[in-house]
């Protein structure tokens, strides 16, 4: 009778535990718990408030990670500043890279402004390809995809119920991007200022034209040489949009923008980057508040 009772306490609690998912940033978190749903316990290891390719990797994010039963990463280089080491630390065979648990959501993107040759001389620049895939809302759905079928792996009781939640989020998604493309319409053909090549994969989807950067290479701080430079260009062009991140400095936006009459708006990338964006619909939402106003 008591080995009854345990092998059924045992399937009871198998039933209802949780999977525990380690994602590096809020927007992948957001994915995963919309999946998911009560079948997992989602712990985001970055900070919205920073820059996302460097993240401090804190003691305290490797009890997270060896506790972690999926890790779902960007991918493309963002992380590679600072999570392989806490990876490797973290000792867990279950999220280590190609493991069951192991999921990178630049696997399932067409990446752009892959370079042509790798070297310092061009800057802090991401051998694959830029990696902030995550600015178009029409990367959401495949991310989804992808997070649901390692779910029904990792955790193949419930998978008839990742099954659902994945086709009521797309339904839901596919309805929220075609009003979000509408929205956008208006900016088509604007041309803009980024600080850093931040918004590539936002502004090629809705034909905003990116002119140039306030970095003169990818990771390097503006000089004045640079700056200047841009400056002329944006009053011969006639750009009056400058595109600034959250966790960038801010003091050569307004520089430029005092010299050309432009006006900068910060756009977040990630959710809850800026006040408002705590939820994947308010963050993309504020792009077109803030930019097609």
């Amino acid at each position: 009778m008591k080995k009854i009772l345990f092998i059924v306490l045992l399937l009871t609690t198998a039933v209802f535990a949780k999977v525990n998912v380690a994602a590096t940033y809020p927007y992948l978190g957001e994915i995963v718990k919309r999946v998911g749903g009560d079948h997992v316990r989602v712990t985001v290891l970055a900070s919205p408030k920073y820059d996302p390719h460097f993240v401090v990797p804190k003691p305290s994010l490797l009890g997270k990670l060896s506790r972690a039963d999926m890790l779902v990463i960007n991918g493309a280089g963002l992380e590679i500043g600072w999570l392989p080491p806490l990876i490797k630390s973290a000792n867990n065979g279950k999220i280590n890279p190609g493991s069951r648990g192991f999921t990178d959501a630049s696997q399932v993107i067409d990446l752009i402004n892959k370079p042509t040759a790798v070297s310092r001389a061009y800057g802090d620049i991401h051998p694959q390809g830029n990696p902030h895939f995550n600015t178009d809302p029409h990367n959401i759905v495949p991310i989804a995809m992808l997070v649901a079928h390692k779910l029904e792996k990792i955790d193949p009781a419930h998978a008839s119920d990742y099954e659902s939640r994945l086709q009521h989020f797309i339904d839901h998604w596919n309805t929220f991007v075609q009003s979000f493309d509408a929205k956008m319409k208006p900016c088509r053909g604007m041309k803009v200022v980024q600080y850093h090549q931040l918004y590539n994969y936002f502004l090629a989807r809705y034909g905003i034209v990116s002119m140039g950067t306030i970095e003169p290479l990818p990771g390097i701080s503006p000089s004045s040489k640079h700056t200047l430079k841009l400056i002329g260009m944006m009053r011969r062009e006639d750009i009056k949009t400058i595109l600034q991140d959250p966790y960038h400095e801010k003091k050569t936006a307004r520089f430029i923008a005092d010299k050309t009459g432009a006006h900068i708006v910060v756009l977040p990338h990630d959710v809850g980057a800026v006040p408002g964006t705590d939820t994947l619909e308010k963050f993309y939402l504020s792009y077109a508040e803030r930019l097609c106003r």
